[in-house]
């Protein structure tokens, strides 16, 4: 009888221990799993920490950059006489074609370009690309304090990709190129006047009509630096002026 009872107390020793090591190594191996959850976040809290630090050194755009204007300009439309057959192109932003030899078709200026540098086409010079026209337009400009409509958004990149790619196309190519050229200076200098007013008087906000966006592109930058600029001379002046107000 003794001894059954001392194999029974040796049975059940070795029970609760092989159930005390089971839960131990059980729990070893959860242990191990959050050890390894961890150290993954570990790792992404480092990587999202370098990106930050990276975002933080790199200045914000305040403009676009002047290629990203030209970019949208290339969607507007022109008229080409192309040499070759094709039929109707469906594209996502609209069908072109059907080319035919010798018959006009509207296509965007990008691919203009491109059938023009293949010579698989003639460019149409745009109606308001005309000397007479300019001149007016040129003339207004000076007489007008204000910005004075234009005869496309994106007159001063439309001009410089035909005369760049299809001069031979445009008739009397240079004096275009020279009145869109005094046009530009004329209206950049007057929109540099109008932001040197609007910093001086410490405006909140102004309203100017008939600008293009690559203008607005252009005086971006420098409009927006100066308003900073002038921010940090009142934040600075305010300490002094206060410190000044105390002493009297």
């Amino acid at each position: 009888m003794t001894a059954l009872l001392i194999r029974a107390c040796v049975f059940a020793r070795e029970s609760v221990l092989q159930v005390s090591e089971f839960y131990l190594y059980l729990c070893l191996r959860v242990l191990s799993v959050c050890l390894r959850v961890l150290s993954v976040c570990l790792r992404v809290l480092s990587v999202c920490l370098c990106v930050l630090s990276v975002c933080l050194r790199v200045p914000a755009r305040t403009a676009m950059d002047p290629s990203e204007v030209e970019f949208i300009a290339e969607k507007q439309t022109v008229t080409i006489i192309p040499n070759f057959s094709l039929d109707k192109i469906y594209l996502i932003t609209g069908d072109l074609g059907p080319f035919n030899p010798g018959l006009p078709v509207d296509v965007p200026v990008w691919l203009a370009i491109n059938l023009k540098q293949r010579q698989k086409c003639r460019i149409i010079a745009p109606e308001w690309m005309d000397v007479e026209k300019l001149e007016q337009i040129k003339e207004q400009e000076r007489k007008e304090e204000t910005f004075t409509p234009m005869p496309n958004p994106h007159y001063m990149e439309l001009t410089k990709l035909l005369l760049n790619h299809a001069s031979d196309n445009i008739p009397k190519a240079d004096e275009i190129r020279t009145l869109i050229k005094d046009t530009w200076d004329t209206r950049i200098a007057k929109l540099r006047l109008s932001a040197d007013n609007f910093v001086n008087q410490q405006e909140a906000h102004a309203k100017l009509d008939n600008l293009t966006l690559m203008e607005i592109n252009t005086i971006g930058t420098f409009l927006t630096e100066s308003l900073n600029q002038m921010h940090r001379l009142c934040t600075n002046l305010q300490p002094g002026e206060t410190a000044q107000s105390q002493d009297y």
